[in-house]
């Protein structure tokens, strides 16, 4: 059985995300945890806490925590904030500020 926890609207790039997920995916969670807090980015942080509340959903759940291994790790774009920077000539550039909705899933080995 998998338990799963959401991140929603982070404020951070999608593309930053997909860095750090791509290495926890299929690891034991506790090596999960280890390699997020050595991991040098910024995005490591927001994974991190979603990974443990994975692993918190899974204890709640009576599962066995030493066993657990991330089966489901995602990033999908969430709504983006826009915003205008001015320029000569009256002119403006458009700011897109990305937004990201993280998704770890937990199940048993």
């Amino acid at each position: 059985m998998a338990f799963t926890s959401t991140h929603r609207n982070a404020r951070i790039s999608p593309l930053k995300v997909r860095q750090v997920v791509n290495l926890i995916r299929n690891k034991p969670a506790a090596e999960a945890v280890t390699t997020l807090e050595l991991s040098k980015l910024r995005a490591a942080l927001f994974v991190k806490t979603t990974l443990l509340a994975a692993i918190a959903n899974a204890d709640q759940g009576e599962a066995n925590v030493r066993r657990l291994k991330v089966s489901d790790a995602r990033v999908d774009s969430g709504p983006t904030i826009k915003r205008f920077q001015p320029k000569d000539r009256g002119r403006a550039h458009a700011i897109k500020k990305r937004t990201s909705h993280i998704t770890v899933g937990v199940s048993e080995a």
